[in-house]
């Protein structure tokens, strides 16, 4: 079984309760009609970033979600994890960690120079999932966000 299946449009009826959990558990407040509207464009393959399913297509257990952007900094495209999430009764298995080392060196086989996310300063167990996998605070930075 791959563990990784990129979503595709006739996979939004699994998605959307998936992304629905994940936004609950982190206080998202966000109607289906917009969760809608807004993974649709990714399905379709729009070059912005692209949305993965987490374990056997006709039943996934996650997803994670791959935005796109660009950075002379960085010298190139640099992909932002938006949302991983994966169900919490197969947590602690090993998932993540598998996710993020299947991903990131295909992410990097083509052409994505660096990959970020955020992360709580309070979930002490992603923090170590990520420094696992390579992943290290950038020192002097700190995230800031407008949305109006």
């Amino acid at each position: 079984m791959n563990l990784l299946h990129l979503a595709r449009p006739d996979d939004m009826e699994k998605l959307l309760p998936l992304v629905a959990r994940f936004h609950e558990h982190h206080d998202i407040v966000q109607t289906d009609e917009k969760r809608f509207e807004a993974l649709m464009p990714l399905l379709e393959g729009i070059p912005h970033g692209m949305i993965y399913l987490i374990g056997p297509r006709k039943a996934p257990v996650g997803y994670i979600i791959i935005s796109l952007g660009y950075s002379v900094e960085l010298g190139g495209i640099e992909g932002f994890v938006d949302e991983f999430f994966i169900r919490e009764k197969v947590r602690g298995r090993g998932m993540g960690s598998e996710v993020l080392m299947t991903l990131l060196p295909a992410l990097k086989d083509n052409g994505i120079k660096a990959l970020h996310l955020e992360v709580e300063r309070s979930n002490e167990r992603a923090q170590r999932l990520y420094k696992r996998a390579g992943f290290e605070p950038r020192e002097g930075y700190m995230l800031m966000t407008r949305t109006r």
